[in-house]
């Protein structure tokens, strides 16, 4: 894509010198490094590791700056940092003169990732228009370790009821799951307890707001859309789902205490309107995030396909 490509003339660019990029990339990587500190904590392994075991992208890619589409960065260096799926460019430059930048190659990352950016455009915009459903009271993690014993837990820790505590709460709760990527850890035991059935295929029509993990995946998408997403859009997102996994491991079935967390104790009223409460506020948390990442993908051009739209 040339500097006459339709993308440059319908979108405004901004050019950034070289001083400017390397003091956004160094913000960025300066805080990328304090969230992957706080995870190799001792006692945040069980709960903040998960962010670097569950999710694909590595602390290195993390702390890697991207700018986001239609931006251009100068300076000799921005060529050798900044390579795939990114070009050279001409712009003016502060006296007028023509001067060489890189930016984002729309047209070469869409040919490579174009069906996945459709993907990703058509969960979002869903997830975005549909209500919340706020009664889940995280019951996904203890319907995890349903009748399992203590070898066959994903996780080394006691429960906080013991295992046929744990096992009454999930008999005695009405167990709704939508996310696909929480439910296929169901034991196969609790499977057939939960009114839903979600598979990969159903999670556009199931996917909703009001979810722990369906929210935690912004992050997923904003790293699958990768280079496209800004540094600091992905970092937000990170940092939306490190809030989300403490609360989804407070709430679990798992005593965490010796590792610094307070439980909520969702088998109670209190626990239930305690955990209610954060999970409104991470909803509307994820959806101003899933409207940014919807504004980089309008960027790139791609919209939601008619049949996600029916």
């Amino acid at each position: 894509m040339d500097s006459s490509s339709p993308f440059a003339t319908a979108h405004p660019r901004t050019v950034l010198t070289e001083r400017e990029w390397q003091e956004r990339a160094a913000r960025h990587a300066a805080r990328a490094e304090e969230f992957i500190r706080s995870a190799q904590r001792p006692e945040a392994r069980p709960v903040e590791s998960f962010l670097f075991t569950y999710y694909s992208y590595r602390p290195a890619q993390l702390r890697r700056w991207h700018p986001g589409p239609g931006v251009v960065l100068l300076g000799e260096s921005a060529r050798n940092v900044f390579r795939r799926w990114y070009r050279t460019t001409t712009v003016p430059g502060p006296s007028g003169d023509p001067v060489t930048g890189v930016e984002l190659d729309v047209a070469a990352f869409l040919a490579d990732r174009g069906k996945a950016v459709r993907f990703i455009a058509d969960l979002l915009s869903a997830v975005r228009a549909r209500s919340a459903n706020f009664s889940c009271f995280a019951l996904h993690e203890w319907a995890m370790v349903y009748r399992q014993s203590s070898e066959e837990r994903r996780h080394a820790l006691p429960l906080r009821l013991g295992a046929e505590g744990t096992d009454r709460v999930v008999e005695s709760h009405r167990i709704r799951c939508s996310h696909f990527d929480a439910f296929r850890f169901f034991t196969a035991e609790a499977r057939p307890l939960n009114q839903l059935q979600p598979t990969r295929e159903s999670q556009i029509a199931l996917d909703q707001p009001g979810c722990l993990h369906a929210t935690m995946d912004c992050y997923k998408w904003a790293y699958k859309l990768s280079p496209a997403v800004p540094g600091e859009l992905l970092l937000d997102c990170f940092a939306l789902a490190r809030d989300i996994r403490e609360l989804d491991m407070r709430a679990s079935p798992y005593d965490l205490s010796d590792h610094g967390y307070a439980p909520v104790c969702i088998e109670t009223p209190e626990g239930k309107a305690e955990f209610t409460a954060a999970q409104r506020e991470f909803s509307e948390r994820g959806q101003v995030l899933r409207d940014r990442l919807l504004a980089v993908i309008a960027m790139l051009g791609v919209e939601r396909s008619p049949a996600a739209a029916s």
